[in-house]
Parts: structure tokens; sequence; C-alpha cells
């Protein structure tokens, strides 16, 4: 039974930082890219950020490109999430997930829905 675990989440005021861990079992984590995704309130989940299966690759959407960095780390089956410069708009449910495929131009493709209950986000201005 696959498992996702978010957490690192919280409250902060615009320009602070704060960094996401996000914890995959039952399956074997190197055999997939991971993505970040987030949802705010009343929007659909969108994708922010992916990673490939041993980590030399990542990608990046244009709201959050020079501020966030994505990681993993393949021997504890954990992907990470580091925001800085954060905004009242990465306000937003933050979530986790595999994908079948990284793509250097569209991120992860072929998510497998395994989603976690997220992590909250919340930026002050």
């Amino acid at each position: 039974q696959v498992q996702v675990v978010e957490s690192g989440g919280g409250s902060v005021q615009a320009g602070g930082s704060l960094r996401l861990s996000c914890t995959v079992s039952g399956l074997t984590f190197d055999d997939y890219a991971m993505g970040w995704f987030r949802q705010a309130p009343g929007k659909e989940r969108k994708g922010v950020s992916c990673i490939n299966r041993s980590g030399g690759y990542t990608y990046y959407t244009d709201p959050v490109k020079g501020r966030f960095t994505i990681s993993r780390d393949n021997a504890k089956n954990t992907l990470y999430l580091q925001m800085n410069s954060l905004k009242p708009e990465d306000t937003a449910m933050y979530y986790c997930a595999p994908s079948r495929y990284y793509d250097a131009g569209r991120g992860c493709l072929g998510t497998v829905a395994y989603w976690g209950q997220g992590t909250e986000v919340t930026v002050s201005s």
C-alpha cells in the first residue's frame, strides 16, 4: 500500500522561508520522478516543480522559478521543497506525488494519483 506524507507547512510572513518534506513508502522511490503540486482555496491543483528519478534534473513553473528548490534523497525515500522569498500568492495546500516521466520542458508527466493529505502553507503580507 502506497503512503505519501507531506510535512513542513506553516504560516509565515511574506519574504520568509519554509522547507517542505514528503516521505513515500510502498513503492520503489527511485523508479519515479517526483513532483510538488499546490491547490489554492477555490482553485484547481497545479504542478509547481518536478525532479527526475536520480535528482539530477529539475523543472520549475514560472511563478516559483528562482525562489523554490526541489531536491530528493533516494536513500530516505524523501522529497523536499525549499521555498524562499515567499509571497501571499504562494498560499495553498501543497502535495507531492510520484510521476512516471520527467520532461525538461513540461515537468512531471503521468502523475500517479497517490495523494497524501498535503501540508498547508499560509503567507501573510
